[in-house]
């Protein structure tokens, strides 16, 4: 999987970052991510088992939020999301050259490790904007790997994003990744790996933002404790 992804993941971020720029197209260098990381994954022996595409609403960006048990949870989940998609992450990250570059031409969207209100406001607004050209933001919203595989406290964020948008929410259940590599190891065990789209929520259908909060999570902890 490493060697898929610096082989063809390095040429095409000398080549495609300078050549998005140029065009003020981000689109084939996301494809070209996407293909790196599905061939990655395969590389590894990872074989991914897509349920509930047709949950996903079609022709509206959406809010995509996963559980999250493992570090192949992200190359797993991207490219099964149809269309473009931002999602969250560390502001530290956004400093790597040339991954850098990709991610803010990509849209992905800072997140400080801090609780300032700004720092939170210019995160949702990165976000919204997101939405508005068209593309999804994918989040995790425990923030961090879940040690047992049961859902920790949800952050907020992407919930005060679906409110101030109406942008739909489509919760994730993945399964099987936290076997292939648990926290704090870099081995890969080679296996299935489930992925589920759960039943579209729409913002609007809840009174408040807890509500709608507790909703993603219930319906996301049933189909946990069914074993998907």
């Amino acid at each position: 999987m490493l060697f898929v992804f610096v082989t063809l993941g390095v040429p095409a971020a000398l080549v495609g970052i300078p050549w998005s720029a140029l065009r003020g197209n981000f689109r084939a260098m996301y494809r070209w991510g996407m293909g790196t990381a599905r061939l990655g994954i395969r590389a590894a022996g990872i074989r991914v088992r897509i349920e509930g595409l047709e949950n996903i609403p079609q022709g509206r960006s959406c809010i995509f939020m996963s559980n999250h048990v493992s570090n192949l949870d992200a190359p797993v989940l991207l490219p099964s999301i149809p269309g473009m998609a931002s999602v969250f992450l560390k502001k530290e990250l956004m400093r790597i050259p040339l991954l850098g570059t990709a991610m803010r031409m990509g849209k992905y969207v800072p997140v400080s490790r801090g609780h300032s209100r700004e720092e939170a406001r210019k995160s949702v607004e990165a976000a919204a904007d997101a939405l508005r050209s068209g593309m999804h933001i994918f989040v995790f919203p425990e923030g961090t790997r879940s040690p047992d595989g049961k859902l920790l406290p949800f952050k907020k964020g992407a919930f005060f994003l679906a409110a101030e948008t109406g942008a739909p929410m489509v919760p994730i259940v993945i399964r099987g990744t936290e076997r292939m590599m648990s926290k704090g190891s870099l081995k890969v065990i080679p296996g299935e790996v489930v992925v589920r789209f759960l039943p579209v929520m729409e913002p609007e259908d809840f009174a408040t933002r807890e509500e709608l909060m507790a909703a993603v999570r219930g319906e996301m902890e049933r189909v946990l404790a069914q074993g998907i």
